[in-house]
């Protein structure tokens, strides 16, 4: 059975009579004495002039969270920039944050062009802590192994087990809507425990069938496969496609997209103990943010059970322009953490009162 045990707040707006904050894109991390790290982006909107990622922590299994501090505050000089960081925590103990330096050339635009769905100038970024997130490297600016020229920032690093880090991202429209490499789901790979980038895998790219994969989620089986999933957006409708999936026998290279089925988009996996996958998806045919659990037979994605996480309204998207559609959607941006036989830890964003919280959720799968 897949049950919510329980749930709560990471952070909400304390005041929102006097400033105006809401919370976006949570990453976690739980460290070894139990204690649980969130990062989130917070600032007046998700793309406003003050829009910085924060860190908060947790001594009591993610019950209660301490109040946020800045985690990538923007940068000022000599070209302002807002910076958005994903954590997670590596094998050796310490933590790395991957994120995205964002240039506010025009203080009137925002990061994503309503013309040409096209992000600004960017640089792609690492920090690292070893002091369990009290204190962190300043931002290492990493070169990229292909054009983006722009690139999504929706997940952390991911450890494999022969000691390559991936780096899941998308390649993106440049602020001209120029794509010289489509608008696919790629990983980032280094063999150096992120000091270089030099090489990247093709995870699922639908660009010549007007399909636009990101927000993708990514991790290694028990057996050692790779499975990773992505929203699968039709550009031109502004429709998504059932959330697809790809997977990796020999860790290189993908094979067919599929379908897992689920009427979603930005979706975000946990591997179980046992060998199923849980994944968190907002969905679009029903109100709300759900779980499922699916059996991964062979290279087939099966549906096992589902259950609500969160139900606010329908979540269709239905502004002029794709960026439009972005803004105007109401949660997502899950992000899980398997803490135990059957128990998984998952952080999310959601608006409630008109205001974006972070939400975390504990559920139980027996």
């Amino acid at each position: 059975m897949l049950q919510v045990e329980a749930s709560g707040v990471i952070y909400r707006n304390p005041k929102p009579h006097l400033r105006a904050i809401n919370a976006l894109h949570p990453s976690l991390a739980r460290l070894d004495d139990g204690t649980l790290l969130a990062a989130f982006d917070a600032g007046q909107g998700p793309e406003s002039w003050d829009y910085g990622t924060y860190l908060a922590r947790s001594t009591d299994d993610g019950r209660t969270w301490s109040a946020p501090v800045p985690l990538t505050p923007p940068v000022t000089q000599p070209r302002y920039a807002n910076q958005l960081t994903r954590i997670s925590r590596v094998g050796d103990g310490s933590l790395v944050g991957v994120g995205v330096r964002i240039y506010r050339d025009d203080p009137e635009e925002g990061f994503i062009s309503r013309q040409t769905f096209g992000y600004a100038p960017l640089d792609l970024f690492v920090i690292r802590s070893a002091d369990g997130g009290r204190t962190w490297s300043d931002p290492q600016i990493v070169r990229p192994p292909l054009v983006g020229p722009a690139f999504e920032i929706c997940h952390g690093v991911v450890e494999l087990r022969d000691g390559r880090w991936l780096w899941p991202t998308s390649t993106w429209k440049g602020w001209d809507g120029s794509a010289p490499n489509g608008m696919k789901a790629v990983a980032l790979v280094s063999r150096d425990r992120g000091r270089t980038w030099p090489a990247f895998l093709d995870v699922m790219d639908g660009w010549k069938d007007g399909i636009i994969h990101f927000e993708q989620s990514l991790v290694q089986l028990i057996g050692g496969r790779l499975l990773a999933t992505t929203w699968a957006l039709h550009e031109a409708s502004g429709r998504s496609e059932p959330v697809a999936y790809a997977i990796s026998d020999d860790g290189m290279t993908f094979g067919p997209r599929g379908s897992t089925g689920i009427a979603g988009q930005t979706t975000k996996l946990a591997c179980l103990p046992g060998g199923d996958v849980l994944a968190l998806a907002r969905r679009v045919d029903v109100p709300g943010l759900w779980a499922h659990r699916a059996k991964i037979d062979g290279s087939r994605w099966v549906n096992v059970e589902e259950a609500p996480v969160w139900q606010g309204q329908r979540l269709d998207a239905a502004g002029a322009s794709r960026g439009d559609d972005l803004a105007n959607l109401k949660c997502g941006s899950p992000n899980l953490l398997t803490i135990g036989d059957g128990t998984v830890y998952a952080a999310f964003w959601c608006q409630e009162d008109a205001i974006s919280v972070i939400r975390w959720v504990r559920l139980r799968i027996t």
